[in-house]
C-alpha cells in the first residue's frame, strides 16, 4: 500500500495555481484545478525549467520558459520542444491537507511528434 505524505496545504495552492514542493528529494509541482488536485514532476523535460512556475490552463501545466505544455492526469507532452512525457503521483486530499505518494508513474502517451 503506498505511504503518502503532506507536501502543502489547499490554501497553499488557490485553485488554478501550482505549488513547487520537495519530497523525498525530488521536485514535484503540485496543482489545482478547481479544487482537483494534481502532482507531476516539476522539471520540464526540454530543459531544466520549474513547470510549477509556469500557468495552469485548465488540466494543462505549461513551461514558462519554452512553452511545452503538459496534461496534468496522464503527464503527456501536448506541444512541443519537450518530447517526452513528466511521472505523476498520486494525490490524496484530507481536509485541507495535500498528501501524495512517492510511488508516481511513468507518464503516459506517446511522445510528442511532428
Amino acid at each position: 500500500m503506498a505511504e503518502f505524505i503532506q507536501v502543502a496545504t489547499l490554501q497553499e495552492i488557490p485553485s488554478g495555481t501550482a505549488k513547487q514542493v520537495v519530497a523525498g528529494g525530488r521536485k514535484i509541482a503540485v496543482v489545482n484545478v478547481r479544487g482537483t488536485v494534481y502532482a507531476v514532476d516539476d522539471t520540464c523535460t526540454h530543459e531544466d525549467q520549474s513547470l510549477a512556475a509556469g500557468p495552469v490552463v485548465g488540466e494543462i501545466l505549461v513551461c514558462p520558459k519554452h512553452g511545452s505544455r503538459f496534461h496534468l492526469p496522464s503527464g503527456r507532452v501536448l506541444s512541443l520542444p519537450a518530447v517526452r512525457p513528466v511521472s505523476t503521483y498520486p494525490v490524496r486530499v484530507e481536509g485541507d491537507a495535500v498528501l501524495i505518494s512517492l510511488e508516481g508513474s511513468p507518464g503516459q502517451g506517446m511522445p510528442h511528434r511532428r
